[in-house]
């Protein structure tokens, strides 16, 4: 396909998904004292399976851990998935420097300037500990249909990587704070375009290098990437299906590859599952169909 057309394309993905308005959540509740330490809950607008308890989604939105990029603009799609019988958990966490935008772009763009700071180390990384330690908690007060032994994470672009590293901590190094004695309880992790591999992600300036942002400078790139980069966080033995559009201009398909193939070299199976003429974007747009085909993931692991 031509590169004007793949382009314009990206740019029709991208208006639509966020030219839905925000959903106001069910309930939110904090896991901390900062203003970004909160949880919007959904709770299932319909029942789906076999009656009783239902599924629980935990979402952790992209924007390439840039402050300008909050959980609103993921709320139509956990408003999709609430609506396809899951309650669901949509994590906010502190992210990096503020650098607005102009209007009508958005910082993955590979149009767009780029915040100075991507994500905030530890901050970011102890956010998304924090929430998930408190989340089971949380859970049985604003949600309380929900089963939280059925709990898939899911996660789009910096927050599909997030998801994955969440779903790691087992692994991480012996000294990182985030460890945990045991694997997470999830039936399963779904990255939806994740940066997954931050030395490919670096290779192809991604977001305009947002990876290495995240982990500060080029030389604590290096020395702490092994508690951060999913890629070297492998296995968890967590099952994990990595969704991906193919004309993806964001976070190219290459970057999900890497981390398919490093879990295949520790001897684990990730499923890859690529959408042919699809972008960055629609992985969470409830207008198009290759979020259906994300929930179907989802289905199939929460049920």
């Amino acid at each position: 396909m031509p590169e004007d057309v793949v382009a314009a394309r990206a740019a029709a993905e991208e208006e639509s998904v966020f030219g839905h308005p925000p959903v106001d959540p069910d309930v939110t509740m904090t896991y901390g004292d900062h203003p970004d330490q909160v949880i919007d809950f959904y709770v299932p607008r319909v029942q789906t399976g076999p009656g009783g308890p239902v599924p629980l989604v935990v979402v952790l939105h992209g924007g390439a851990w840039q402050a300008r990029y909050d959980r609103r603009h993921i709320t139509p799609f956990a408003d999709f998935l609430a609506r396809r019988g899951f309650a669901v958990a949509t994590v906010e966490y502190r992210r990096g420097a503020e650098n607005p935008a102009p209007e009508g772009t958005s910082p993955t763009s590979p149009t767009s300037p780029i915040c100075p700071v991507a994500g905030r180390w530890p901050d970011t990384f102890d956010d998304v500990a924090a929430a998930l330690d408190a989340l089971p908690a949380l859970v049985k007060e604003a949600v309380p249909q929900a089963d939280a032994r059925r709990t898939v994470l899911t996660g789009h672009s910096a927050g599909g990587h997030l998801a994955l590293w969440a779903a790691a901590r087992h692994v991480l190094p012996a000294d990182a704070p985030w460890r945990t004695s045991g694997s997470a309880a999830l039936r399963g992790v779904v990255a939806l375009a994740p940066i997954a591999d931050f030395a490919v992600a670096e290779k192809l300036d991604v977001c305009g290098g947002a990876a290495r942002q995240l982990l500060g400078s080029e030389a604590q790139f290096e020395e702490r990437r092994p508690y951060a980069d999913p890629s070297l966080l492998l296995p968890t033995g967590v099952a994990t299906t990595l969704v991906q559009g193919r004309t993806d201009l964001v976070v190219p398909q290459a970057v999900a590859e890497a981390y398919a193939d490093a879990a295949a070299k520790a001897g684990e199976v990730v499923g890859l599952t690529l959408l042919e003429d699809v972008g960055h974007f629609p992985l969470i747009d409830p207008a198009a169909d290759a979020c259906a085909v994300v929930a179907e993931e989802i289905a199939q692991l929460a049920w």
